[in-house]
C-alpha cells in the first residue's frame, strides 16, 4: 500500500488553522477573567474550566467536547462569551457546551442574544444587584487536603464574595515554619506548581497569595483560638486534621469566638450528617457539624446513585485500588495498623475500608448490599474503585457505557460524575480532575444483570472540589447554575 506524501501548501494550511484557532482561543482568555471578575461569572466547558487557562488548554477543552458529545468550536465560544459579556449578568456557573447544544437544539430562528436572554432570564442585567454574600473560612490543618483547598479557594477568591481564606491554623513544626508552610503551597510533587504569587510576611505571620491574605495562626487546642482578633467572624472551620471524628470533639472548634460552623474532610463518626456533594446536601440543614465523608465514598456514591436510580442495585461488592497515604510508612516501621507498618513505596498493602458501608449514609437504599475492601498500591495520587454490582434488571455494555456518559454530560450528577472512553489513559492522567469519579468505558464488564465498573479518582484534588462544593452549601454561596438540568 502506498500513501501520498504530504504537500507543503496542506502542511501550510494545518498551521494556518491552528494558529487561527490559537488566536481566537487567546482572544477568549480576557473575556473569561471579565466575566469572573467583573459579575462572578464562572464558565467552563463540561465541567473544565476555563478561567486562567493557557489558549492550548482553552483548545483542548474544546477537543474534549467534540469527542464525548458535540463539535464545539473557538468559533461558537468567543461569540458567545462577548454576548454573555454585553448582557451585564449576576453571578452564575455556565458550562458553554451545554449551553451550546441547548442553542442547537433551539434552531437557528432564534439569534444569540434572544437565546442567552431566555436560557439566563434569572441572572440577566443582574449585574451589581444581589451579590452572593461573603462567608470567612479557617483551615485546621496544613497537610495534603488543606493546601489544595487552600489552592482551590484561592482560585475562586475572584472579588472577594463568596468563600473567603482567611486563615490557616497549625501546630508551630520549627522557627521558620511559616516559611516552609508557604513552600509547601508555592510547591507540590504531584499537583505541580502554584498558579501564582506567594508572600510571607514573617512579623505579621501571614501568607499573601494571589491577593488573598492568609493569617497563619499557631495553637494545638482547637477551642483555644480567638478568631475575632484576626478580623474573621461567623467563619466556617474546616478540619483537615481527622484528629477528631465525633461531634464532641469537632465541637471544641465552635467554643472559639468568631466560629459559626465546622466541616470534617474525613468521615465522621455517631450521627455527624456525611455529606457528598451533589447526593445529599439536604442533610446539611443547619447542622454545626458535618463531614465530607472520605474521598472513595465520594468516588462512588454519584456511579452508585445513577446506576441504582436507572437499573437498581440488588448487592455488590467494591475493592478500592488506592494511592498510598501519608498515614503509611516509607520504609518498614512499627504501625499501630495491620500491614500498614510495611512500606508503602515498595509494598501493594491490603488494608480496610469503610467505603462501603458509609455509602448507605448517603444512599440508604443500599444499606447492608455492599461489602468493601482495599489495596494501597506504590503511586502518589489516583486512584481506582471497582464496582462490581448485581442489578435488578440486566443490561447491555454499551447501554451501560451510553447511560452514564450521558449521564455525565447532562444528568444532575455532571459536577460529580465523569466518562472517558480511551483504550491509552493511566492514572496519572487524572491528576487535577475536578470530578469525585470518572467512569472508565472502556473497562466496563456486562453479564446479564452483572456488572463491573471501574471509577477513577484524584483522591486528593477531585475530593478537595467535593469539599468546596460541600463548604459552598455550608455557606449558601453557590451562583446558579446553567443551563438548568
Amino acid at each position: 500500500m502506498t500513501t501520498t506524501p504530504q504537500t507543503s501548501n496542506a502542511a501550510d494550511d494545518h498551521l494556518t488553522e491552528w494558529a487561527d484557532r490559537q488566536a481566537k482561543a487567546e482572544a477568549m482568555i480576557p473575556v473569561v477573567g471579565r466575566l469572573y471578575r467583573e459579575f462572578g461569572v464562572v464558565t467552563s466547558i463540561h465541567g473544565r474550566t476555563l478561567l486562567g487557562q493557557s489558549s492550548t488548554d482553552v483548545l483542548k477543552a474544546h477537543r474534549f467536547a467534540r469527542r464525548v458529545d458535540i463539535a464545539l468550536t473557538v468559533d461558537d465560544t468567543l461569540p458567545m462569551l462577548e454576548a454573555l459579556t454585553a448582557l451585564q449578568p449576576g453571578p452564575a456557573s455556565i458550562d458553554v457546551a451545554r449551553l451550546h447544544r441547548r442553542r442547537l437544539e433551539a434552531g437557528e430562528g432564534v439569534s444569540l442574544e434572544d437565546f442567552l436572554r431566555s436560557e439566563l432570564a434569572d441572572v440577566v442585567g443582574k449585574h451589581g444587584q444581589g451579590e452572593l454574600p461573603s462567608t470567612d473560612v479557617v483551615l485546621y490543618g496544613f497537610g495534603r487536603i488543606g493546601r489544595l483547598l487552600a489552592r482551590i479557594l484561592i482560585e475562586h477568591a475572584g472579588t472577594g464574595h463568596g468563600l473567603r481564606l482567611r486563615a490557616v491554623v497549625v501546630r508551630k513544626g520549627a522557627d521558620n515554619d511559616l516559611s516552609k508552610r508557604a513552600s509547601l503551597l508555592r510547591r507540590d510533587s504531584v499537583h505541580g506548581s502554584f498558579a501564582g504569587t506567594i508572600t510571607v510576611d514573617e512579623e505579621a505571620n501571614t501568607i499573601l497569595a494571589n491577593g488573598t491574605l492568609i493569617q497563619v495562626i499557631y495553637s494545638d487546642d482547637p477551642s483555644s483560638v480567638d478568631y475575632t482578633q484576626y478580623g474573621i467572624d461567623d467563619a466556617i472551620v474546616v478540619d483537615n486534621t481527622g484528629k477528631w471524628r465525633d461531634e464532641e470533639g469537632l465541637s471544641k472548634h465552635l467554643q472559639c469566638p468568631g466560629v459559626s460552623r465546622v466541616l470534617l474532610t474525613a468521615p465522621g463518626k455517631g450521627g455527624l450528617p456525611n455529606i457528598v456533594s451533589g447526593i445529599n446536601d439536604a442533610m446539611i440543614g443547619d447542622a454545626k457539624v458535618v463531614t465530607a465523608a472520605s474521598c472513595t465514598t465520594n468516588a462512588i456514591v454519584p456511579a452508585l446513585k445513577a446506576v441504582s436510580d436507572e437499573y437498581g442495585i440488588v448487592g455488590g461488592h467494591i475493592e478500592t485500588v488506592h494511592a498510598f497515604t501519608n498515614d503509611q510508612n516509607l520504609i518498614d516501621n512499627f504501625h499501630k495498623g495491620e500491614r500498614r507498618g510495611r512500606s508503602a513505596a515498595l509494598n501493594m498493602v491490603l488494608t480496610e475500608t469503610g467505603a462501603a458501608k458509609a455509602v448507605s449514609k448517603a444512599l440508604p437504599e443500599l444499606e447492608g448490599k455492599l461489602t468493601g475492601n482495599s489495596v494501597r498500591v506504590p503511586t502518589p495520587d489516583v486512584s481506582m474503585a471497582i464496582l462490581n454490582l448485581t442489578l435488578e434488571r440486566g443490561v447491555e455494555r454499551e447501554e451501560l457505557n451510553d447511560f452514564l456518559r450521558e449521564a455525565s454530560l447532562y444528568g444532575d450528577l455532571h459536577k460529580q460524575l465523569d466518562y472517558i472512553d480511551s483504550p491509552e489513559v493511566v492514572s496519572t492522567d487524572f491528576v487535577g480532575n475536578r470530578h469525585a469519579g470518572i467512569v472508565d468505558g472502556r473497562a466496563t464488564i456486562t453479564s446479564g444483570d452483572r456488572v463491573v465498573l471501574y471509577v477513577w479518582y484524584d483522591n486528593e484534588f477531585g475530593y478537595s472540589c467535593q469539599v468546596v462544593r460541600v463548604l459552598e452549601e455550608m455557606a449558601q454561596v453557590h451562583p446558579p447554575a446553567f443551563p438548568a438540568v
